[in-house]
């Protein structure tokens, strides 16, 4: 498992563009003229880590499987979405599910490419994104609240601890605050992930430039990034032209390419090394002449849960899990290698996986 992420924004910002870009495919037809995505695409992506590669080479392991990344694209919104403006409102219930939002803004200036708002105005384009995210997150917790209310009338002890959380939330989404903002007790976080409401998922802000800002950003990048910096949210910058033009490209000629815009890496790879930030995952391995995996999982996570990811049984009958930090794996050629300079540590119920660790389970049947 790696993350999934729910992409928005309005018409004609590069989103579907983007999102094809991102997952190789043609799957979002990409034109010029609002609500051409009339179906939710979702595409997955394999997560490019290096580490993996090198694991991989030092056992000879014959498959390589990295860590995916779900992108799940939907139809462009537009002011009045939740009052049944546009057609992307019809299609906010496909990201009810996922672990973040990345808000597509058009950070370029292009007279070829209309606005369907009339201007260049990422801030303001947000905004619309998230007053239409909080009406249907609002329309949907007003909906339920209603038989849950009777319920706790009568006397109904879960249905109280509900209404309670509801109401939390709704007292946000009243004032025109997104629902991320409550503060919710330890034992309330169960009920509150179950609202699965659209502004409690942390924020991605995708800053979409023109390939003469890729490398730096721009003005409007920049508001972008001011902004993201007061919420605590994400933000990145990506030409959703130049990720375009790299998907076509042999390996060789995407790294001439890359260099040549002063860029080290695609975008892609900034989106997810910052939505891994943003979520607070890691990455585990394990490697072996089979297949050398990723495995991605929450930081703080403890080593049988960890294991619980691969199989549910490795977690119901964990004993003990071998493990080799990546650093110490290279640097004693393997697995061999490190156990025999005492590099190898039998890690109990209580120890918490590390970022990079090789992991061996060993399980009660």
């Amino acid at each position: 498992m790696g993350f999934k992420c729910g992409i928005v924004g309005l018409p004609n910002v590069g989103k579907s563009t983007l999102f094809n870009a991102l997952t190789q495919t043609a799957a979002a037809e990409a034109a010029n003229y609002p609500f051409c995505t009339i179906e939710p695409n979702v595409g997955e992506v394999g997560v490019p880590d290096p580490r993996l590669d090198k694991l991989a080479s030092i056992a000879k392991s014959a498959q390589i499987i990295p860590t995916r990344l779900t992108f799940v694209d939907i139809a462009g919104l537009v002011r009045g979405a939740s009052k049944g403006e546009g057609l992307g409102n019809q299609f906010l219930a496909h990201i009810r599910e996922v672990d973040a939002v990345a808000y597509v803004l058009r950070c370029f200036e292009d007279p070829d490419i209309t606005h369907v708002e009339g201007r260049i105005d990422p801030l303001g384009d947000a905004e619309v994104v998230e007053t239409e995210l909080m009406l249907a997150d609002l329309e949907s917790l007003e909906r339920r609240r209603v038989p849950l209310e009777k319920k706790a009338k009568s006397g109904e002890k879960e249905a109280k601890v509900q209404l309670a959380v509801i109401d939390k939330a709704l007292a946000l989404l009243r004032e025109g605050k997104p629902a991320r903002l409550a503060e919710v007790t330890p034992e309330e976080e169960p009920l509150f992930k179950q609202l699965q409401l659209l502004t409690a998922k942390p924020v991605l802000y995708v800053c979409n430039v023109d390939e003469a800002s890729a490398a730096t950003g721009n003005e409007y990048s920049r508001k972008v990034e001011e902004r993201a910096k007061a919420e605590g949210a994400g933000c990145v910058i990506i030409s959703a032209k130049i990720e375009a033009e790299l998907a076509g490209l042999s390996p060789e000629d995407r790294q001439a390419y890359l260099a040549e815009l002063g860029l080290e890496e695609p975008g892609l790879n900034r989106l997810i090394r910052e939505g891994y930030r943003l979520l607070g995952l890691i990455t585990f391995f394990t490697v072996g002449p089979k297949e050398a995996r990723a495995w991605t999982v929450p930081a703080g996570t403890k080593a049988p849960k960890a294991a619980g990811v691969i199989h549910s049984d490795f977690e119901k009958g964990f004993i003990r899990a071998e493990t080799i930090a990546y650093d110490d794996f290279i640097a004693y050629g393997g697995e061999a290698g490190a156990r025999d300079a005492g590099k190898m540590r039998l890690e109990g119920k209580d120890y918490v996986v590390q970022d990079g660790d090789v992991m061996h389970f060993r399980f009660a049947t």
